[in-house]
């Protein structure tokens, strides 16, 4: 039997006599391959492009009189000399003269613009000398612009730290440390080093990231004395650390795969990392131990996070020391002639106690040349300034706000000049300078405005009374300048120019304050609205959390940080996209950050999140709760997938990269201080393995299958439970790709804006489009490492 099909009037296949109809898929529509391309100018690596002027890195010259750094202007990168106790700003020298005469000396072109150097060495103001990127050195002239060809000391090694004079390095060979003098003659400085016992390592190595940029390792965790006669470094002990493993599947050199063997402690293990501290004398060889337990170094060198630190006469190693449960935090004094070592300060709490509120940040700790000490300490439930050393201790500041970095010391005017947050009514993320008394009296704001202060201090401050100052909003552009202490204007440096990155459509986003879960605690984050937003439209929402516990997700300047681009980005292409600080998180009272202690499922306040935009869509009527997705990164995978886990009938969409899913299996440093001290009990209820059944949404799973730092079993732990549950996801593993998807990032973000565009825009993505790779190079190093 035959059935016969015809056109009915609106294009459908019909069967005559018969009811049924089989239509015709219509095609769905696609996203613009435009959206995709101006999202992608929005990345971090594209971004800097659009933003002139925000942004600078101050190289001290003169100790620290004055400095130069390298700007981005209409006419290509200038080189920029400043000397603040004269007020002047200028031109380290003509850019077209300069190049004029160093193509006439090499006979090769060169761009004014773009010149072939990084730095530069000001003499004076005679001569500027550079290596160009060829390795060559020149001078040049500044009365005549003749450019020399001439010997110069080479660039410094990044892994051979100098000294202060610039006389030795000190590099390490076969487990022990070695100095080379500036006559390029080596010596053997100790002898007693062996695998995984070696003086200066670090516990933690990210090799995939540094083969990338073509190192090897890191450098010798070391520390010089002021006055270059000493090193103090640290004799790691990793031989009963827990091996782990994991297969590099794809070799960059194409060879088979390999077998990638780590020291890596898991929570509750008995042996942790642990580094003995040694003073070595450079001239003689003699090593000098501390006199005291190794401290446990988990995860990063204490040296490398400025945890121990030389006093400025040299004559003293100060360093900090935290319990396992890290509840409890000392401060200690080696003598670096003897070993001896005597305890300081010893403070110890309920709950964690640290010497910053972020992980990243130095600690607030600062011994004076009297022998006093300024000590940070939030046993007031806020974060405040002490000094001990007199009897009683003296406390300096208190109220309702956070101290967040100490700046500098005037120890002849017994002033302590720092930043603090808390102090601005409508956002107390932003930072302001301040100063008080030694004695507790005449604080003060240095800064009296409400803007977000970020704060560079010179070398030597007591000489160079004056910090270089960014200030700015998320929607206030950077105004950059050099500052006396009294907050006097000493010159302006730069504004910001955003105009090419609001020519692509962006808009600041809206700052906000909603309530938390409790209905009482105040909670803030920012919205980026839609490119080409209109109100009568509505729009999905994606939220991007990263739940701490050790730093904040939403920077309070205009520079959006590492995490911020990626929420540009989607914007761009069409949702409205959420960021947060939740409970749990740092930089607020004590209280707030608490909320995550024991507490790590919490995930940086996700149960913060759903009411905060509640609370924003009922007064936003285009926001559309029905469409909510989420992702992120690394701690971001983690609460994304959490959502899925703790929410399923709100987040819907969700792509979680290089998540630690189960912390049973991660670092013992990170997840011992911010999810311990934990019981198996607290591991199982915070492990989103053990919550895979309550997952329904859309998920995709990314991550590096050559993951050094959040291992690829902790995503491949939770895929194998989502099989056992016979749920449906997908999965993205990047064979040669480490935690940060350097070098395969493109491909990742294509993959995640697509899986949102598919299933909360319900349209394809733009077919045959696809993103450059960003490049891997020293900007990377410099960020990362400082």
């Amino acid at each position: 039997m035959t059935t016969s099909l015809t056109w009915d009037a609106k294009g459908n296949w019909q069967a005559a006599g018969q009811r049924e109809q089989l239509t015709v898929e219509q095609p769905k529509a696609e996203v613009a391959a435009s959206a995709y391309r101006t999202a992608e100018t929005l990345l971090r690596h594209n971004r800097s492009k659009l933003v002139r002027g925000d942004r600078i890195r101050p190289n001290w010259i003169e100790g620290g009189r004055r400095f130069w750094y390298t700007v981005s202007t209409s006419a290509g990168r200038r080189f920029i000399l400043v000397d603040p106790g004269a007020g002047l700003r200028r031109p380290a020298f003509d850019h077209a003269r300069l190049a004029e005469s160093l193509a006439t000396a090499t006979g090769q072109p060169v761009d004014a613009a773009a010149l072939p150097f990084e730095a530069i060495d000001v003499d004076d103001d005679r001569a500027v000398s550079f290596w160009t990127n060829e390795g060559v050195h020149w001078r040049l002239d500044l009365a005549t612009y003749e450019v020399t060809r001439t010997e110069g000391s080479p660039p410094p090694d990044f892994m051979e730290p100098a000294s202060p004079d610039g006389a030795h390095a000190v590099f390490s060979r076969d487990h022990d440390l070695w100095v080379r003098g500036r006559d390029g003659v080596e010596r053997q400085l100790t002898r007693d080093g062996g695998k995984d016992h070696e003086y200066g390592e670090s516990p933690f190595v990210p090799l995939a990231l540094l083969n990338k940029l073509g190192l090897t390792g890191l450098p010798p965790m070391v520390a010089w004395s002021p006055d270059s006669t000493k090193v103090l470094t640290h004799l790691t002990d990793l031989r009963r650390v827990r091996e782990v493993h994991h297969v590099q599947a794809v070799p960059a050199d194409g060879s088979e795969p390999r077998l990638v063997t780590q020291r890596y402690a898991y929570p509750g293990d008995e042996h942790l990392p642990l580094g003995h501290y040694v003073v070595v004398d450079v001239a003689t060889g003699r090593v000098v131990p501390a006199q005291a337990d190794p401290v446990h170094v988990p995860l990063m060198s204490p040296i490398a996070i400025r945890w121990a630190w030389w006093a400025d006469d040299s004559s003293a190693v100060y360093y900090l020391r935290q319990s396992r449960d890290v509840r409890t935090l000392q401060l200690e004094r080696l003598d670096p002639r003897t070993g001896e070592v005597t305890v300081l300060i010893r403070e110890s709490g309920h709950t964690r106690v640290e010497p910053a509120h972020q992980q990243g940040q130095l600690p607030m700790v600062k011994v004076l040349s009297t022998g006093e000490v300024l000590w940070y300490s939030q046993r007031d439930g806020w974060g405040h300034l002490y000094l001990y050393g007199r009897s009683p201790c003296v406390r300096l500041t208190s109220g309702e706000f956070a101290v967040q970095q100490i700046l500098h010391v005037d120890e002849a005017a017994r002033v302590v000049y720092f930043t603090a947050t808390g102090l601005v009514a409508d956002d107390p993320y932003r930072r302001t300078v301040c100063r008080v008394g030694l004695d507790g009296s005449g604080f003060s704001r240095v800064t009296v405005d409400d803007l977000d202060h970020a704060v560079t201090v010179p070398d030597n401050p007591e000489d160079n009374p004056y910090f270089i100052d960014t200030a700015s909003t998320t929607g206030t552009a950077p105004l950059i300048s050099v500052r006396g202490w009294d907050g006097r204007l000493l010159v302006e440096l730069e504004r910001a120019d955003i105009s090419a990155l609001v020519a692509t459509g962006w808009s600041a986003p809206a700052r906000f304050k909603v309530k938390a879960a409790d209905g009482v605690t105040d909670v803030y984050g920012v919205l980026y609205k839609p490119h080409d937003f209109d109100p009568r439209r509505s729009y999905p929402v994606i939220d991007h959390p990263y739940p701490g516990p050790h730093i904040q997700r939403v920077s309070p300047a205009f520079d959006p940080g590492l995490l911020g681009t990626d929420a540009e980005a989607l914007a761009a292409i069409g949702f409205v996209v959420i960021a947060m600080d939740g409970r749990g998180t740092p930089c607020r009272d004590k209280a707030f950050h608490d909320f995550s202690y024991k507490n790590y499922e919490c995930a940086g306040g996700l149960v913060d999140h759903v009411a905060g935009m509640r609370q924003l869509a009922a007064s936003r009527p285009w926001m559309d709760l029905n469409r909510v997705g989420v992702f992120g990164l690394s701690g971001g995978g983690f609460a994304t997938v959490r959502a899925m886990i703790d929410f399923p009938d709100f987040y819907k969409v969700a792509v979680a990269d290089a998540g630690n899913h189960d912390d049973r299996y991660y670092h013992a440093g990170w997840a011992e201080t911010y999810e311990g001290p934990a019981s198996e009990e607290d591991y199982v209820r915070s492990s989103n393995v053990e919550g895979a059944d309550r997952i329904v949404g859309k998920l995709l799973l990314i991550h590096g299958g050559n993951d050094d730092n959040v291992h690829a079993h902790l995503t491949l732990r939770l895929v194998e439970r989502l099989i056992q549950l016979d749920k449906d996801f997908e999965m993205l593993i990047v064979p040669g790709a480490e935690h940060t998807f350097w070098g395969y990032e493109h491909h990742v973000y294509r993959r995640r804006w697509d899986f949102f565009v598919r299933h909360l825009l319900n349209v394809e993505p733009p077919k045959g489009v696809r993103l450059t790779p960003a490049p891997i190079d020293g900007e990377l190093i410099a960020e990362l490492f400082g």
